[in-house]
């Protein structure tokens, strides 16, 4: 039986050996949501990087600068960290560089492993799907917060861990501890979320529509995968 595994922390990463396995990385407040939105709505790559000075050098052969610092858009780039700024046809084709506090960390230190993936509740059937059908043992890397444990990160990985659970075998008990706050939390996310310390973060940026839509489950089909430090869908 194939095995999954949850990184908590990025932090953690250095507890995990990698190299044969699928990761998948989730940034669901909001990071990984912007970007599986912005490949639902034709969005031709995304270059994550994770400085500041590097995406604004990015910025100079086309691409289109996006992202966050401490959940707020940074001065002098194009696009910020919600996924409505993702939709529509003003962004077919455009190529982004990203960057943001939490989530394009975790993916700069996941590009070791043997495939890396990009998970939301917005894709999550459709991951699922993925993990169940693929070779590879299987750890989701949860961003977090500066290194620290987050609620709503977590929680997809149970998600995750509940559905494929009759296949996938975890390998200690992270696995277990996301799997049981997913189906206390399940019947309500966004109530359970409340209390969290990203959402009261994003409350006090006046950002509420963004948190109900980033738990609301299969929005969307696509699968961002990273292909020499570009995500692709």
């Amino acid at each position: 039986m194939k095995t999954i595994d949850v990184c908590l922390s990025p932090e953690l990463m250095h507890l995990y050996e990698i190299e044969n396995r699928t990761v998948v990385v989730v940034d669901i407040l909001r990071a990984t949501s912007c970007m599986v939105t912005a490949f639902a709505h034709g969005v031709d790559s995304i270059t994550p990087v994770a400085n500041l000075d590097e995406c604004l050098k990015l910025k100079t052969k086309g691409y289109v600068t996006s992202g966050e610092r401490d959940g707020k858009k940074v001065e002098g780039f194009d696009k910020g960290n919600s996924p409505f700024e993702y939709m529509g046809e003003q962004v077919r084709g455009l190529k982004l560089a990203f960057t943001t506090t939490n989530g394009t960390q975790a993916i700069e230190k996941s590009k070791g492993a043997k495939e890396v993936i990009i998970g939301s509740f917005l894709n999550l059937t459709s991951v699922v799907r993925y993990l169940l059908l693929g070779e590879n043992n299987v750890l989701i890397v949860c961003a977090g917060w500066k290194g620290r444990v987050n609620l709503e990160d977590t929680l997809f990985a149970g998600a995750v861990v509940e559905k494929l659970k009759d296949y996938l075998g975890p390998d200690c008990d992270a696995p277990l501890a996301a799997q049981h706050l997913y189906n206390v939390a399940k019947g309500d996310m966004v109530k359970f979320l409340e209390a969290s310390s990203h959402v009261k973060r994003l409350n006090r940026l006046n950002i509420h529509k963004d948190i109900e839509f980033c738990v609301t489950p299969d929005q969307y089909k696509v699968i961002p995968k990273l292909k020499n430090g570009v995500l692709l869908a």
